[in-house]
This record gives C-alpha cells, structure tokens and sequence, in this order.
C-alpha cells in the first residue's frame, strides 16, 4: 500500500487511501445573497463544489476578467475512456434526474508538494494510483444522499480504456487491483472500471492529490473528529501517517485532516477498510459543521476557498465552469444531513490475490442495484412525508449539472430491426460453462416474437445479467424494442462502441426458457456488511489498534 508511504504487507487490506483525503463535504445551508438583475457576470460567485467531506463555499464579487480567471483555472480531464458508456441517468417518471458523481483521491507524487506529503520515495514520479474512490449518489428528488467507497485493494477485471492521443490500454485477461485504474489512462478509466462493475451510469467525477487536500483543509478550517484512545500513527520501522491525537474529540485541519484521512496504522484492525470508515466519519463531521455555523460572509475568506477548490481539483468537461459547479453546489445543498448515508462496498477476502478483496456476492450487488434505481440507502424511501404521514408530492428537479437527455428514439417495426444474439451465458467470472447452443434458442424466440432479422453468432461473451447493447444513437429505439420484447428493464440497453448494430447478449440470467429469470425484489435498506453511517450521527469514535496508543 502506497498510503502512508510503505507497500502492503502479506495479509493486509487497503480501501481508502493515499488521496482519501479527495472528498470534499456537502454545502450547508444558508449562503443568501441575491443577485442583481444588471450587474451580469459581475455577479455574487458563490459555489458549493462538493466531494463530500470538504465544503467548498466561495463567493468572490469580481467582474468578468476574475471570472475569466478562474474559469481558466479549472483543470479537466476525460470523463469515460471504456468502451461500455451508459449515457448519463435517466429521469423518474416526474423527470427529475439523479446524479453520481465519482470522487477520486490520487495518491500522485509528482512534485515536490506532493512528495513532501506522500512520502514513500521510490515512487516519486511513478504512475498515479486512485487510492479513493467514492461514488456520490444524489437522488432524483434531492431528499438523501448516497455514497459508496470501494476499497483500494478491490480486484477486479479492468476494461479496454483509450486515451485521447489514441493509445490503447487493453481489457484485463485477470483480476487487476482497482486503484491501478488511474494509470491506464487518467480518471476516465477509473470511470469506466467503475460502469463496468456496477452498471451505474457515472455523470461526473471529481479528482483531489495530497497537497490538494491540505490546501482545502486549510482554506475551509477545522473539523472535530474523535479517537477513543490517545493514538500515534506510526511504526517502529518508521511507516504510518504520523498523526497524534489524545483520546476524546480534536479539532483537525490542514496537514493533520491528510493525516487522518491517510491513517491506516492506528485505526481499528490497522488495515485500508478502518481508514475508509474514518474518512466518513470526518467528512460527516465536516457536513454537519458547515450546516449548523454562521454564514461565511467575508470575502477574502471565501476569495480563498474558491481559488484553493479549483487549485486542488480536476473535474470532467461537464464541470468545467464556474456555473456548472455553482448550478451543482446548489443541488447537492438541498439534501439534509440526516438523510446521508456513507457506506463501503461490501467485501470478501479474495481466494485469487492474497491479501485483496474482492466485491461481496450478492450482497455488493444489492447495494449497487439501490444506486441505479435511487433507492435511499437508510430505508427512509424518497422526500420528507408531509405533516399528515401521507407522502410528499415530489417537485420537478432542475439541475442544470445533469447530461441532457436526447429525446426518445422511435423505433422500426420489428420485422426491420436487424439482432445479433451472442451467448453470454457463463458469466463474467466464468465460473459456468456457456449452455450450448443458447444463442440459438433466443434467436429463435425474437424471430416468433416478429424480429425475423434475429441471427445468432458465433461470437460470445461473459455477462451476467442479459444486455441488449447498441452502437449508434439512432439505434436506441430499436435496442429498447428488443430489449421490452424479452422483457428486460431499460437498465439492460446500453450503448457501446465495442459493438456494431444491435447485439443481444444472453446472459447467466437466461441460461434457459423463455425469459430471463426475474431479479428479486429491490432491497430498501443497505445491508449491514455495507457499514452503512449516517450523516447526523455524532457519537462515532474511532476504534484504536492496540500498540499505537501513548
């Protein structure tokens, strides 16, 4: 593990990590300010850039040249470089849209304020590693908040990523430790690994290093965080973050809120997945102290958080103006501290990779499942009930940072849609033998469904959940046809540049009859192995490992 400056130790875990420090808190409440009508872009900037556990609050009144500025100052990087691109969310029926924003934290020691910080010199220089990553989940509604971390040592097959110049990293032949995904191309690859995985369609990411973190650490201010021991991170041998802190509650900020959120050595059992529940539990903190203080009405104050996010951050094209952050501030502000809810994917030592982890079945599924169908992870279900218990009426979202969604593709009669069925039917793990001569059968069942262009292939493929995949956007409305024929629900459609046509294909959930075996109900809480924190909860208090107490 590159974390705290030392590689991994046999029988280690590591999940958060080097660059946890990447989140940054929801806005609080609160900001004012109007805007007058003729001042155009001399206007109030105020914006909340989220990572979750830094807020970023800035309101600077400049003119159009300090806009100019720091809209020139926003760093940006590609958003999706796999092949497997989901198209934004989608709407609910009142159309409104959710969004899910990946928060990386890059552990990358290439200069000398990143190096001072990171430590761990033999890999000054080396390739990048997204040793956090957190997928912010924003409901449709805006009433909860979401957000799921996957350990660092996750290991899982990587997608095909192509960067921009052109050059190709190609897919896995075996399980790859995710935090490697950052060097196959940048952020968008961690992106891609992240849809490949959970089929969840990723609308942002935001990334932070080291010296990213203390800067907003400092310009932000201090945040409590409690130990139940007095504890020192840091080994015989020299190894761990340094931090120090006596038992009970510290105000951190600055280079001690990197240590915390580095701590490995001194957290819990001394491995990754303790430092993952001591970053929510810092940025919960971190959430619940901006709502409850006064307003930040002093503009130098402000001036300097605003210059210190877009120092610190590199976001997607999507969120490449300061409109768009400030348009995206203002969506994730609308959501109450009680309805966050942090969790880490759940997990299961892998029998493949040694001391790795890999996505629990089934269970790591259900929560991933929650966060495509925007269900609330803390079982309140959507929006506040009105006095009466009776359900809130949900009001039309506008969020301006969410894709726009083209509008609905008609379909061609079914005899004029052309469908390639692969049989897919072995799974991605392959731990099943594909059922022979499967694309076959469903061909035949599109054909009696009037699909007469259906054709199997030769080719195949390892899904588990049946997909119908499409290569060109006037092909969507056909794909969806195919796709509402069998059965399958519009999550199965998904647009791929690894395809040609219309390609179906049949997964472990069809190994056989006439439709694809149903998923179960939709669970409506996350389970418990998903350590699931609640936002307005105050009372956690990190466990310390016995050893690095003093």
């Amino acid at each position: 593990m590159r974390g705290e400056g030392a590689p991994a130790q046999p029988g280690e875990i590591s999940g958060g990590g080097s660059g946890a420090s990447g989140a940054v808190p929801p806005p609080r409440e609160g900001s004012g300010g109007g805007v007058p009508k003729r001042r155009g872009r001399r206007r109030v900037l105020r914006w909340v850039s989220s990572v979750l556990s830094f807020l970023i609050l800035a309101t600077a009144a400049g003119g159009y040249l300090y806009y100019r500025h720091l809209n020139g100052s926003i760093k940006t990087d590609v958003l999706n470089l796999g092949e497997n691109k989901l198209g934004g969310s989608k709407p609910n029926a009142f159309g409104q849209t959710p969004l899910n924003i990946l928060l990386i934290g890059s552990d990358a020691r290439d200069d000398a304020a990143n190096q001072a910080l990171g430590g761990a010199k033999d890999t000054f220089d080396g390739p990048p590693l997204a040793d956090v990553q957190m997928l912010l989940h924003l409901s449709a509604d805006r009433s909860n908040m979401s957000v799921v971390s996957m350990p660092r040592d996750t290991m899982l097959m990587m997608p095909k990523c192509t960067e921009p110049g052109g050059k190709v990293h190609q897919a896995s032949k075996g399980l790859v430790q995710t935090n490697e995904s950052l060097g196959r191309g940048g952020p968008g690859c961690t992106v891609a690994a992240w849809t490949e995985l959970t089929r969840i369609p990723i609308d942002h990411f935001m990334m932070i290093d080291f010296k990213g973190v203390v800067t907003m650490a400092d310009a932000i201010g201090g945040v409590p965080v409690c130990v139940q021991q007095n504890v020192e991170s840091r080994t015989r041998d020299g190894k761990g973050s340094g931090l120090k802190l006596p038992a009970g509650t510290s105000t951190i900020q600055g280079e001690q809120a990197l240590q915390w959120l580095r701590t490995r050595y001194g957290f819990e059992d001394g491995t990754d997945l303790g430092r993952t529940h001591a970053q929510h539990m810092y940025m919960n903190s971190m959430a619940r102290e901006f709502r409850k203080n006064a307003k930040l009405s002093n503009p130098v104050k402000l001036n300097s958080l605003a210059q210190a996010a877009i120092k610190a951050m590199v976001v997607d094209p999507g969120l490449n103006k300061i409109d768009k952050l400030y348009d995206l501030s203002m969506e994730l502000k609308k959501v109450p501290t009680g309805r966050i809810t942090m969790t880490t994917m759940p997990w299961v030592y892998s029998t493949r990779e040694e001391g790795r982890v890999e996505p629990k079945p089934v269970e790591a599924e259900a929560l991933f499942r929650m966060v495509r169908e925007d269900i609330a992870l803390d079982g309140k279900g959507s929006g506040t009930p009105n006095p009466d218990g009776t359900p809130a009426s949900p009001a039309a979202s506008t969020a301006p940072a969410a894709p726009s969604q083209p509008a609905a593709d008609p379909a061609a009669p079914p005899a004029k849609i052309a469908v390639s069925v692969r049989n897919a039917t072995g799974g991605k793990d392959g731990a099943q033998v594909r059922v022979k001569g499967r694309a076959d059968e469903v061909a035949a069942i599109l054909v009696g469904k009037g699909f007469t262009k259906a054709q199997s292939t030769q080719q195949t493929g390892a899904e588990d959940a049946t997909v119908v995949r499409f290569s060109t956007p006037g092909q969507a409305g056909d794909a969806a046809a195919v796709a509402t024929a069998l059965g399958l629900p519009a999550t199965a459609v998904e647009k791929s540049d690894e395809v040609t046509g219309i390609v179906l294909f049949v997964g472990k959930d069809w190994r056989s009859g006439n439709a694809p075996t149903p998923p179960p109900p939709a669970p409506t809480k996350a389970p418990d192995s998903a350590r699931p924190l609640n936002g307005d909860d105050d009372k956690e208090c990190m466990a310390v490992q016995p050893g690095f107490t003093w």
